[in-house]
């Protein structure tokens, strides 16, 4: 089966742009914006409208499959590519893109994925929402020809032979609406919350720290208060966004009692950091994840830290998963470009035993958060973030009942065999 035609149009995505930089410098929020002027490239206002180009590829039959071309709501930060406007994109690709797609065959995923992952225009790759987002079409148009899911095709085409497809553990996040959109969670029965935000020292964590110290008493004891029964038992799961770091300048040994103290205040719940600290660059990033993850497993505490920023790419994940940089990595899905790239991440981060969180951003699409959550079920990723969106219940929807559909349907057919 070969595409005939490719159609290209503006989108938007579950969320905004924001530039982190200003954030972590002070903006203040004036409503739902952001005041200042923004400090990182291709931002016009700190907060601004995400956008996304979706890709829909006409097959042969008719059919059509579809892929959301978006880049994660910090764009420019972290080492990753720059900011991602539709009207900046669109003409490239009608010139560069389209014309290599007309007359593909798109019988297999792996290979065209791999060939458009990794090409270059002007001596240059494609912006990793480019990648992203027409791998999605690709495998979406593999899914078409074979009749199954892109879970399915996942699992064929990397040799996956496990025996049944699983329901994987949902990560709901919150956005700055940490206590009301707490209680959505709870009351849904979230298996992992609640993200919380916590991206600036002055009035999210706290100079010692004692704000967020705070908000984990209020989260632990809001879960028992609320919860239909005592069964459930969620993972608490916080981003601060390398703001412990700040907070203690970079002291080791007072970072790792923080977390000591945080690890106090969830019980008798999980928690896991995520960011807690960011150096501004990977090296550095990485030898403090490093020391914290050692540090908690010398003295067999529960806590767990999760990598995030400068662990972007395919490479930067198994750099990251090779020192025990964290005990889960989150897997940026955006920020990795080719959506073959995620299944590569995924089942590295699963052979070293490291946590794979198959993330991405609020600031996607229902397409792509679709695509990659087949891609999660098929190589069995420890979590999967809800997404788009910050309101919950949305990004908690599209991804539940995608999981839902997709592992009774393959499992059906396993059956049936």
């Amino acid at each position: 089966m070969k595409i005939k035609d490719v159609i290209l149009t503006p989108s938007y995505t579950g969320f905004y742009f924001d530039d982190q930089l200003a954030i972590k410098k002070g903006a203040k929020l004036d409503g739902f914006v952001y005041m200042g002027e923004p400090l990182t490239e291709g931002f016009t206002k700190i907060r601004q409208a995400g956008e996304a180009i979706s890709i829909q590829l006409i097959l042969e039959d008719g059919s059509v499959a579809l892929g959301d071309c978006a880049a994660v709501q910090y764009s420019g930060a972290g080492g990753r590519d720059p900011l991602f406007l539709a009207s900046d994109f669109i003409p490239f690709m009608e010139e560069n893109i389209v014309p290599l797609l007309i007359g593909l065959d798109v019988s297999n995923f792996r290979e065209n994925a791999e060939k458009f992952d990794k090409l270059e225009v002007n001596g240059k790759r494609l912006h990793t929402a480019i990648r992203y987002g027409l791998t999605q079409a690709l495998l979406h148009a593999t899914s078409i020809v074979h009749k199954l899911t892109m879970a399915e095709i996942i699992r064929k085409e990397y040799n996956i032979n496990n025996d049944v497809y699983r329901q994987i553990p949902v990560f709901t996040q919150s956005g700055d609406d940490r206590y009301l959109n707490a209680d959505k969670m709870i009351i849904k029965e979230a298996d992992v919350l609640p993200h919380a935000l916590i991206n600036n020292v002055e009035t999210k964590l706290g100079f010692d720290g004692e704000i967020l110290l705070e908000y984990v008493k209020w989260l632990t004891k809001r879960i028992q208060t609320l919860r239909a029964n005592e069964n459930y038992n969620p993972i608490l799961h916080i981003d601060t966004y390398g703001t412990i770091g700040l907070a203690f300048n970079y002291n080791l040994e007072q970072m790792q009692n923080y977390l000591v103290s945080l690890e106090k205040a969830a019980k008798p719940f999980k928690l896991r950091i995520e960011g807690p600290v960011d150096t501004g660059d990977r090296e550095g990033t990485m030898r403090y994840l490093k020391a914290l993850t050692q540090f908690i497993d010398e003295n067999n505490l529960s806590i767990e830290i999760v990598a995030d920023e400068w662990c972007n790419t395919l490479e930067d994940i198994k750099y990251f998963a090779d020192n025990k940089a964290g005990h889960m990595l989150q897997i940026k899905t955006p920020d990795l470009g080719g959506v073959n790239n995620i299944a590569e991440a995924i089942l590295y981060c699963n052979e070293k035993n490291i946590g794979s969180y198959c993330g991405g951003t609020c600031n996607e699409t229902n397409i792509s958060a679709q695509v990659t959550t087949n891609i999660a079920i098929a190589c069995d990723a420890t979590q999967v973030l809800a997404k788009p969106g910050m309101g919950v219940d949305e990004g908690f929807m599209i991804v539940k009942n995608e999981i839902n559909r997709v592992v009774a349907l393959a499992n059906s057919r396993k059956k049936a065999k």
